[in-house]
């Protein structure tokens, strides 16, 4: 048998969050034909690290250069150094653009890097900073490919980073669709006991500026329906939402149990998926909740509108307003009948267009390509 592959795992943040869980989903997949070394920029944010399967051989990198500060050449070498010692690079993100920019001005016998942009965070989500869109004109010739999930992103890559084919690749994100048709485990989310005649509004999200929960906390707190509120992930925002929360005295219709790991063991339990982010591009949690059979009321950020099925565009909101966002909430929660056969058209695209095993299949085929080894991860 060949020795495994050495791919090292550049992460803006290596927290769980869609990026990331796509990131393991591939790790994991990959079994023992790779071993892995993930770098976060931001210290001890590593979380994800727990949905890494057994037996998979990964390491945490131990004193890393940065990848992020200002721009030096100093830094950049130290970074090309340490990039060398690996068969493969994969960074994500403008957390880590400096690693493709490290490859751009230092060249020489270093390994072939794929980049992936998934998003902005809420410094870009309602205008991109021209600056960071020239930075990445100049690294992005160092990559063999830039990676997008979604057609938004696909047309931000062509018209403001000026990519074109054949560097530039859409993947639409997957998951493991069979596992969701199961029942989910009732005891799943800690704290979570259904009251007669609630509706469960879930929603998960890293707990952050630009997944804007405290404006889902105030939509939901507006609607006429019994409703509660169940927000699955972890991150500084937590204070803010527990903030909101109170001061609509919705202490106990908002559960904030932190991360949980298996999402398919209890978004099941909810009745409706909701987001109201800021910025999104191709939302893992979407196509988790389509795959559970539940309807998605949300905000019309970046691919969304177009991922759901034909029935639940009505309440994909026509504007990001809490409002809009509320009443979406509202007309699901009123009618179950409506939820179900939502749910069910929502769950027959998901197992139609987002199984995981052509996500993988892609993701494969593209690394392949890159190292010119055919067939070493498939």
């Amino acid at each position: 048998m060949p020795a495994p592959l050495n791919i090292l795992h550049m992460h803006s943040s290596f927290n769980l969050g869609g990026k990331e869980a796509r990131s393991v989903q591939l790790i994991n997949a990959f079994g023992d034909r790779a071993r892995h070394t993930i770098v976060s920029g931001m210290p001890d944010q590593y979380s994800a690290r727990d949905a890494i399967a057994p037996g998979i051989g990964y390491e945490i990198a131990q004193n890393p250069p940065p990848l992020t500060g200002r721009p030096s050449v100093g830094r950049y070498e130290a970074i090309a150094k340490y990039m060398r010692r690996f068969d493969l690079v994969l960074s994500y993100n403008w957390g880590a653009i400096d690693a493709v920019m490290a490859k751009r001005v230092f060249p020489k016998n270093m390994p072939p890097i794929v980049h992936h942009e998934d998003g902005f965070n809420a410094d870009e989500a309602m205008k991109l900073k021209p600056q960071r869109a020239v930075y990445r004109r100049m690294a992005f010739p160092a990559a063999y490919a830039v990676v997008v999930p979604s057609m938004t992103l696909e047309w931000v890559a062509t018209n403001v980073w000026k990519q074109s084919a054949p560097r530039l690749r859409r993947i639409p994100n997957g998951i493991d669709t069979a596992l969701y048709a199961k029942k989910p485990d009732p005891k799943a989310i800690p704290g979570l006991v259904r009251k007669p005649g609630e509706v469960i509004v879930g929603a998960l999200a890293g707990l952050r500026e630009v997944k804007n929960l405290p404006a889902l906390v105030r939509a939901t707190a507006g609607c006429s329906a019994r409703v509660r509120l169940v927000i699955v992930g972890e991150g500084p925002e937590r204070a803010k939402i527990e903030m909101a929360a109170r001061a609509l005295e919705m202490q106990d219709k908002v559960l904030l149990p932190g991360f949980l790991p298996d999402p398919h063991k209890y978004v099941g339990l909810f009745d409706i998926m909701a987001l109201s982010s800021l910025s999104e591009q191709f939302p893992i949690s979407v196509v988790e909740g389509m795959a559970a059979g539940l309807p998605i009321a949300s905000v019309p950020a970046g691919d969304i509108p177009h991922m759901v099925s034909e029935e639940n565009r009505p309440y994909i909101t026509p504007h990001s307003g809490e409002v809009d966002l509320r009443d979406a909430i509202q007309a699901l929660a009123a009618d179950a009948k409506l939820r179900a056969a939502i749910g069910k058209a929502n769950r027959a695209k998901a197992i139609a267009e987002y199984d995981d095993k052509a996500m993988i299949a892609a993701y494969a085929h593209l690394y392949e390509q890159a190292l010119g080894r055919p067939g070493v991860l498939s």
